[in-house]
């Protein structure tokens, strides 16, 4: 069984509400177990018991919030090497669009790489204009349908490496559903 954990720093409710449909679209998998944990009660056992990890923050000047980054400094600094190899993506919210969502998603993504995870980008369009190459992203509350989809899908493509690498489930792989999977048509 694979292990996701979604991990989250929510100040409005935004990435809250992102992060329960990131575990919605790692549930769809079979096979997955789903942890949704706000910053303020993880704990470092959460992440070392995780194979793949969700990681949400509000965008912050740009980058993740200070709690967030707090939280890997702190807390996670003496797990430095338990937690390598494990697979990893991000997602934001801001307060309008070009806020530095995909900023803050890098943000994350580069604090995980330095702790070793393994991060990814997707492929797949969540509607005709909308990707989630970085992470997926929000301005504001995910109110669209597609912003919602997009969580889903990051969630779902969490789900489906984790299965992969840490199960052995080789039909999970994503480009064994590729042809199923919507492409933008332009």
């Amino acid at each position: 069984m694979s292990r996701i954990l979604v991990l989250y720093d929510s100040k409005s409710g935004n990435v809250a509400k992102m992060a329960a449909l990131v575990a919605e679209g790692a549930r769809a998998i079979a096979g997955t177990e789903v942890r949704v944990l706000s910053i303020d009660e993880a704990k470092a056992d959460d992440v070392v018991w995780c194979d793949g990890i969700a990681v949400g923050s509000p965008t912050n000047m740009g980058i993740l919030s200070w709690k967030m980054k707090r939280f890997w400094d702190e807390t996670m600094g003496p797990q430095w090497m338990a937690i390598d190899g494990k697979i990893g993506c991000a997602f934001s919210s801001a307060g309008g669009w070009g806020g530095g969502m995909e900023l803050a998603c890098q943000s994350i993504l580069t604090v995980l790489m330095n702790f070793g995870f393994l991060t990814f980008g997707v492929t797949d369009y969540a509607s005709k204009t909308l990707t989630l190459h970085y992470g997926a992203v929000a301005a504001k509350e995910p109110r669209e349908a597609e912003t919602q989809e997009a969580c889903r899908i990051l969630g779902r493509r969490l789900a489906e490496w984790t299965a992969v690498m840490f199960d052995g489930r080789k039909a999970e792989h994503p480009s064994n559903k590729m042809a199923s999977r919507k492409t933008p048509s332009g």
